[in-house]
């Protein structure tokens, strides 16, 4: 996961920390002064967020198209509509590597409510399962986006949290950059987007497996000057279900959770909602996310189960084992698009 540091040069930085999402949100803005309204803008949006797209919320609109699937089309709010079209994209991009319809996997593999409560609480233990849940695919949403209707068909139950949290740090770090003439990084959960005029030297990062950890904990310190930087790991949020371990990364095609040889992937892209698409994807495509990252020129840093660290199209400070190399014009071949990052700190610790 991505954790914000201090700006390179040591820039007077705001910041405020908070809860959002059964995870930690960090805001950081190069004016103090405009750290209060900037706050309020970030709430305003995420409330809304949570309000459309939280599958764990009863009365969210996505909890309600999920109890109309397969009854007829739906209207829902533009903003949905916008989350949906979203998910739908990273299905298309990632060759259905990372669906929305995987919420009946997710909730059969034991991630049925907020991840606050399973990590307090543990997996509700039910019966054993014969067969896992189907993932029906990204052609089982219907979305009339213009109209803001959306049907499901073949029994697809969405779930958007591979695109929703990295799309409201972009959305967040846009509308507060734009709104009070600042620079902005907006984290949520290790999800970060930065808008705006970058403080001197550029916004430093640290990558590690979790967010949350302290600074002292294996990992990079890199820099971003525009866009976005996500991490897909399957080590934090995870849990145990009938004495077998689990996570939140579905691979699509088989319903379980994703067992790859990456643990953790950190990508940098020109949004934030693309760095999370391409970190999820390289999570279920295994050894083949190398050449995938290749082809869309996106800057990644992949790790091994056993911590051994790959870097792939110039992610900074080369010094675990060789970078694979960017191949010209790569990120629209994907509709991908890298962002401006560089080297903060030369040191590559492996991560134990």
């Amino acid at each position: 996961m991505n954790a914000p540091g201090p700006s390179a040069a040591g820039d007077a930085l705001a910041r405020d920390t908070f809860a959002v999402f059964g995870t930690t949100a960090v805001l950081l803005v190069t004016d103090p002064g405009v750290l209060g309204r900037a706050r309020a803008l970030a709430d305003a949006e995420l409330a809304a967020v949570d309000r459309a797209a939280n599958r764990f919320r009863p009365d969210s609109e996505i909890s309600r198209l999920n109890r109309a699937a397969g009854a007829g089309p739906l209207a829902v709010s533009g903003l949905l509509a916008e989350l949906i079209g979203q998910a739908l994209r990273a299905a298309e991009l990632t060759g259905g590597a990372v669906d929305p319809t995987c919420g009946q996997a997710l909730a059969a593999a034991g991630y049925d409510r907020d991840f606050g409560l399973i990590r307090d609480g543990g997996a509700r233990q039910g019966a054993p399962r014969r067969a896992r849940p189907r993932v029906p695919g990204a052609h089982a949403v219907r979305l009339d986006a213009s109209g803001r209707v959306v049907r499901l068909d073949d029994g697809a139950r969405l779930d958007l949290g591979a695109t929703a949290k990295a799309w409201a740090a972009d959305r967040c770090a846009d509308l507060i950059a734009s709104a009070l003439a600042c620079g902005v990084l907006v984290s949520l959960g290790g999800d970060i987007a930065v808008a705006g005029p970058p403080p001197d030297g550029g916004w430093r990062v640290r990558v590690t497996d979790d967010h949350a950890a302290g600074p002292d904990s294996p990992g990079q310190v890199v820099t971003i000057t525009s866009g976005g930087l996500a991490t897909s790991s399957i080590t934090v949020r995870a849990w145990t279900l009938a004495g077998q371990p689990r996570h939140h990364i579905i691979d699509p095609a088989t319903g379980a959770p994703a067992a790859g040889c990456w643990r953790t992937v950190s990508v940098s892209a020109g949004t934030c909602t693309d760095a999370n698409i391409a970190a999820t994807a390289a999570i279920v495509k295994g050894e083949s996310a190398l050449a995938w990252l290749a082809s869309a020129g996106l800057p990644a840093r992949l790790v091994r189960h056993d911590g051994a660290v790959v870097t792939a199209s110039g992610w900074p400070g080369d010094n675990a084992q060789p970078a694979t190399r960017r191949r010209a014009g790569g990120p629209a071949r994907l509709g991908l698009e890298g962002s401006a990052m560089s080297d903060a700190e030369t040191r590559e610790e492996q991560t134990r």
